[in-house]
């Protein structure tokens, strides 16, 4: 009896650890017929789309006055982005080496099943949905934001009977808690306010951002390439008023609010890159899209580092500028570049740039939601989600069920998450994806040396090495300085041990006993 508690154990243990080769992985992808329509240029305008939105538009302002961590970067949030950046780099630098080899949709969760087995892959899935999905709960409430400033805009010229679209409650346009927040500044009750189902049950809803999620969602499952021609509009028309800003804002920069460079020191920039590397989320994102990619070995490469690098340019002229136009302390975190061009007069400009942002962030969304469906979509293949996860539609060639199913929970997640902590638990998702991703490479350059690799990271170990340790430093500043988001993460994580014990592990043992079919 003792010996077969033993066998059961190294059974149970095996089975956690079990790995699937590259080869298991690509032979799988090859029996299914996603559209092959990418190329190295539509990349890299969905990994503009996926990085330059919110974070340039929102957080930046954040960052520099410190309304989350209390501790503000100041004009050092430049060095917050330098730092962000490298910490990005060397593990987009291992992304690259891996969709070289293993060019199939799951991302960190594909590399990680082949480098750590069974286990780890879940896990590492479970915190990939986090990253995505909540990410996009974030984008949608800040779109929502920018959207009512616009509608506002054109409350002079509206009807009297389409005045309510300009001004409708607060609570069809916010989750509880932002809701709340908003009527107490106001000097209102909020009991009073918000209305109630049966009396009880308070009622908040974000219209705006559940419509767009509800047409983003629709366009995903038209196409792939439908879907990136429409990253690529946003992203031309957000890149546009970027470089307005910078062109028009440069000729009112002021040196003297430069100083003090760094108001709360190395402390300030630290909280300052934790929440600029936001804005690198999506970086990421692109190599979900490597089954829809054309020629993958040469392309995902070349999309991750061009999309890294031109987004970094573009963060730190506009960061130059900003900080150089308005003092810190006087920086509207809510719409902080809009707002510095109203301050110097340029009303108009601003209005342009409200609308660039609505196209940003938008077209964050959009490359948010296609990850989030690759990646429940890989995961489903391996047996650890329901099959029908897999249909592929035979007009479009894309995975609709999954698709709306993630339309769906980010919807939920639109109704009640509040903004702030969503966009934390993004952040240390994304943190432990990046530090996994470079020690997926190390693990693998000692496992299967021999094993072609069209792009090879430099310098290896070094280079990853130095990817986990940034990362790691930034992460574990985040989890000293943050409060509720520090607590809900590993309970996250808690929660996806609990449902791969549960269903996912007993999922894949059935697999294995029906041959591989679910």
């Amino acid at each position: 009896m003792e010996n077969k508690n033993i066998t059961a154990l190294k059974n149970f243990g095996a089975n956690l650890l079990k790995k699937k080769t590259p080869d298991d992985f690509i032979e799988t992808a090859k029996k299914v017929n996603l559209k092959k329509t990418l190329n190295a240029f539509d990349l890299i305008m969905l990994g503009i789309g996926a990085v330059i939105g919110s974070g340039i538009f929102t957080i930046v302002g954040v960052a520099m006055v410190g309304e989350q961590t209390g501790y503000g970067a100041g004009p050092a949030v430049v060095i917050s982005m330098i730092i962000a950046m490298f910490a990005s780099l060397f593990s987009i630098l291992c992304y690259s080496e891996f969709t070289s080899m293993v060019p199939v949709a799951g991302t960190t969760y594909t590399y990680t099943y082949v480098t750590m087995g069974e286990f780890m892959a879940w896990i590492i899935g479970w915190i990939l949905m986090l990253e995505y999905a909540i990410g996009n709960v974030t984008m949608a409430s800040s779109w929502t934001g920018y959207f009512m400033e616009l509608m506002r805009g054109f409350s002079h010229i509206f009807p009297s009977w389409l005045q309510w679209l300009c001004n409708p409650p607060l609570w069809l346009v916010n989750d509880y808690k932002t809701a709340i927040s908003v009527y107490q500044n106001m000097g209102l009750d909020p009991a009073v306010e918000i209305p109630r189902i049966f009396g009880i049950i308070p009622f908040c809803i974000n219209v705006p951002a559940i419509l767009l999620l509800l047409v983003i969602t629709i366009l995903l499952v038209q196409g792939i390439k439908e879907s990136t021609k429409a990253a690529t509009i946003l992203v031309f028309i957000k890149l546009a008023v970027i470089f307005l800003f910078v062109f028009a804002g440069m000729f009112y920069v002021t040196p003297d609010n430069w100083v003090p460079f760094a108001p709360n020191g190395m402390r300030g920039i630290l909280s300052g890159a934790f929440l600029i590397f936001f804005a690198y989320v999506g970086v990421d994102a692109v190599s979900s899209a490597a089954e829809e990619t054309k020629n993958p070995q040469k392309n995902l490469p070349i999309g991750l580092i061009g999309t890294l690098i031109a987004c970094t340019v573009v963060y730190i002229a506009t960061a130059l500028v900003l900080s150089g136009m308005v003092a810190t302390e006087n920086i509207n975190t809510l719409a902080p570049i809009a707002a510095a061009m109203n301050s110097i007069g340029l009303n108009k400009v601003g209005g342009i740039i409200a609308m660039g942002a609505l196209a940003g962030i938008t077209s964050v969304i959009l490359v948010f939601q296609l990850g989030t469906a690759r990646i429940l979509y890989a995961m489903s293949r391996d047996g650890f989600f329901p099959k029908s996860f897999q249909k592929i539609h035979k007009k479009h060639g894309t995975p609709h069920v999954v698709t709306w199913v993630s339309g769906i929970l980010v919807i939920l997640g639109a109704m009640f998450m509040d903004l702030n902590i969503s966009a934390e638990l993004c952040n240390f998702g994304t943190f432990t994806n990046f530090m996994v991703i470079c020690i997926a490479v190390l693990i693998l350059r000692k496992t299967d040396p021999k094993r072609e690799r069209p792009f090879k990271v430099p310098f290896v170990p070094l280079f990853p090495i130095l990817g986990i340790i940034l990362c790691g430093g930034i992460m574990i500043h985040g989890f000293l300085t943050l409060g509720i988001s520090s607590i809900l993460f590993p309970l996250w994580i808690l929660i996806g041990i609990g449902i791969y014990f549960a269903y996912g592990y007993k999922k894949q043992r059935d697999m294995e006993n029906n041959g591989g079919e679910q």
